[in-house]
């Protein structure tokens, strides 16, 4: 298992609400690469609930769409934009019962498009959100230039 840098975090006004460490109303998302996974474990927090200590859906939905960004750029070492978000919400997610793991891995490649498996497992182990999510991938020399995305090497330690 190696943990994931971010070097997004020395662009100036970078305020990401998925993975900035310095957005005090963010997720702040942290990622490990597991094999041919990408993972994170992440605290709930009370203010993200929707019902009573039930973690809000679209709070579900940004988690596995941060993940799966984050899994584009560390496996196939670019960068793109969220295409479509297809998720199945299986049961609730509580935001008072331990932390949440959330898991991303490939699915299919098809040309600039890629599917990405994503959930959100549950603090008893079981699955509370399963989806796939498509991004649009830009050439690394696109990535680099819009989308300010580092050298590959930037997010590992040596």
């Amino acid at each position: 298992m190696k943990k994931i840098l971010n070097p997004y975090v020395k662009i100036e006004g970078y305020n990401c609400f998925g993975c900035s460490p310095n957005n005090e109303n963010g997720l702040r998302m942290n990622f490990v690469e597991d094999g041919d996974y990408l993972t994170c474990e992440w605290e709930p927090r009370g203010f993200l609930q929707g019902y009573n200590n039930v973690l809000h859906g679209g709070i579900q939905a940004t988690l596995l769409d941060e993940i799966a960004s984050w899994f584009v750029q560390i496996k196939l070492k670019t960068a793109g934009v969220t295409s479509n978000i297809n998720i199945r919400l299986k049961r609730t997610v509580p935001t008072n019962e331990g932390n949440l793991k959330i898991r991303a891995w490939l699915k299919e490649i098809r040309r600039n498009l890629v599917d990405v498996n994503v959930e959100l497992i549950n603090p008893d182990g079981k699955v509370g959100v399963f989806g796939v999510i498509t991004y649009f991938t830009f050439p690394l020399d696109v990535a680099k230039e819009k989308l300010r995305f580092p050298d590959h090497e930037e997010f590992f330690e040596d």
